[in-house]
């Protein structure tokens, strides 16, 4: 047998008001996604916002159903929406927002599993690193430069 160690890094920011304008302004259109999320179960309502090397930015919220799990969460939304209108763009940064009916959520809330494999669909496609920038309503900020650093072992279309 062998042991294996695998590392992540990745970059806390202290608050909001700490990222540079642009990522500001992108994280500020993911507030603005996630005010739009259509949530009446968990009452958690999440948005992305992806800028595009296109220069658009395409938004996402999560989009729930009562026949669980047809919804969609806010990442896969935008990222669907952006191959969708603009295939041949590469996406540059991803910002993701969250916050809940039921409590504050000061933490950083990362993409789920499923989101995560979306995001490294795109990122393998467009071999070209995708910055994710996540949060919640308030608080600190986490950035990944890379889809890998939250994935190390993701599957992709070299196992088909």
């Amino acid at each position: 047998m062998k042991s294996i160690t695998i590392t992540s890094t990745l970059e806390v920011f202290d608050t909001f008001e700490d990222l540079s304008k642009d990522v500001q302004a992108l994280m500020k259109e993911a507030f603005h996604a996630r005010d739009t999320a259509y949530a009446p179960y968990s009452q958690f309502y999440v948005g992305a916002a992806i800028l595009l090397d296109n220069g658009e930015v395409v938004p996402g919220s999560n989009q729930e159903n009562a026949s669980y799990p047809s919804g969609l969460c806010a990442e896969r939304t935008a990222i669907y929406f952006a191959g969708a209108k603009y295939p041949t763009a590469k996406i540059q940064k991803i910002a993701i927002s969250a916050k809940s009916i039921k409590h504050p959520v000061e933490s950083p809330i990362a993409p789920c599993g499923a989101c995560r494999q979306a995001i490294a669909e795109y990122e393998v496609k467009q071999e070209s690193p995708i910055e994710i920038y996540f949060m919640g309503e308030t608080g600190k900020v986490v950035r990944s430069n890379s889809l890998k650093e939250l994935l190390p072992l993701m599957f992709d279309n070299s196992y088909l």
